[in-house]
């Protein structure tokens, strides 16, 4: 596993030579969803910081289990969350990047114990399977959760469609770079395992890494 760590470090440090970045500017993520505590814990042996699971039980069982083998990594909920379980995902994961609705927002908002980190989720490319507030929904949302102190919004978050070339997508990134900018916001989590090359070039700080690091789910 370390060496395919090294290799998505490697890659992430090439993509930032060549938009002219910091690779100390990039987060990555890796996306352990389906894979037994042993895998993270070693990942994080091998230097990874920050891990991403889809689904909030799944992800609370884990966070323990790692947690009990006396590994404190940064826990992100990547995939899309259900109101019902909010407070079991503010108390599993330090940031939760799927935040799409208002719904949602004060949900969060009222459970809260201490400020929450969120990312806001846009469907970026309008894809009815696809969750997130459309963009041009998505400066109303933000001014909701502008009223809400115990919400931080810290960035933006998208799930790209697939794309036989990545490069295919540099519009759309460019576009959440575009966004993000126009509301204040630094953080931009897009870019997975085949596109976040090019997803660091348009301006990504969080990159979602499952299969690079972890190899193919069973």
């Amino acid at each position: 596993m370390s060496e395919r760590i090294a290799a998505v470090r490697a890659r992430i440090a090439a993509a930032c030579d060549r938009a002219g970045r910091d690779p100390a500017q990039i987060t990555l993520v890796a996306v352990s969803k389906t894979f037994p505590a042993e895998a993270v814990v070693a990942a994080a042996e091998a230097g990874v910081r920050d891990f991403g699971e889809n689904r909030v039980q799944e992800g609370a069982v884990k966070v323990a289990a790692v947690g009990a083998a006396g590994v404190a990594p940064c826990w992100h909920l990547i995939g899309h969350l259900q109101t019902n379980k909010v407070r079991a995902a503010l108390d599993a994961f330090a940031i939760l990047h799927a935040v799409d609705s208002e719904r949602l927002l004060r949900a969060i908002a009222a459970a809260a114990r201490r400020p929450a980190r969120i990312m806001v989720e846009v469907n970026a490319a309008g894809e009815a399977t696809k969750f997130g507030v459309a963009p041009g929904a998505l400066a109303a949302l933000l001014d909701v959760a502008r009223t809400l102190p115990s919400v931080t919004v810290e960035g933006l978050m998208t799930v790209a469609p697939r794309a036989s070339d990545p490069g295919e997508l540099r519009p759309l990134f460019a576009r959440m770079r575009a966004l993000a900018a126009a509301n204040g916001l630094r953080e931009l989590s897009m870019g997975m395992s085949d596109d976040y090359e090019v997803a660091i070039e348009e301006g990504s700080t969080h990159v979602r890494i499952g299969r690079a690091i972890f190899g193919a789910r069973a």
